[in-house]
């Protein structure tokens, strides 16, 4: 497997996509930050003083997937056809997972739109929660799945025999 976002002397470039087929292409992201116990209650609660934590990250963890070309070069501007952000909330450890859903049917994947969306939806959360626990903890993004496009089906070896669906959980 050779880096596609270099030519031949190394320059950085774009990869052309032109020639490839349109697909079905899906990639489920996930993330996590950890907050103090009583921060964690106060999201959970809704009564952080900046107003719905979880609903304005949702929408902002939405509108970073759909500007990705903007934030990462060599990105290519998708037609995304499908952008959910979920959370999922662990009392035992104080926890919010975000889980972002990026599709589209197009010539490339959609796992950077995912990676992104959980990323800015987690920043969103420390933002709207610093004031009350800056000692908050953002980590373990990572793409736990991808379907479509000429390298088919990816599951995260870290995800195998575990439940894909936000809901489930």
């Amino acid at each position: 497997m050779e880096f596609t976002h270099f030519d031949g002397q190394g320059n950085a470039w774009m990869v052309d996509v032109g020639e490839k087929a349109d697909t079905r292409r899906e990639a489920v992201a996930r993330g996590s930050i950890f907050l103090s116990p009583r921060c964690f209650a106060m999201v959970k609660q809704g009564s952080m003083e900046k107003g719905d934590v979880l609903g304005v990250a949702r929408v902002a963890g939405i509108m970073g997937a759909k500007r990705t070309w903007e934030l990462i070069p060599l990105c290519h501007v998708l037609n995304l056809t499908k952008l959910t952000v979920d959370f999922i909330l662990k009392e035992e450890t104080s926890e919010i997972q975000a889980v972002c859903t990026a599709r589209t049917t197009g010539k490339t994947g959609v796992e950077m739109e995912a990676l992104t969306g959980v990323s800015v939806a987690l920043l969103t959360i420390y933002d709207m929660c610093k004031a009350v626990d800056k000692s908050m903890e953002i980590g373990s993004v990572y793409l736990e799945k991808k379907t479509g496009g000429k390298s088919g089906v990816f599951i995260n070896p870290r995800d195998e025999g575990q439940t894909q669906d936000p809901e489930a959980e």
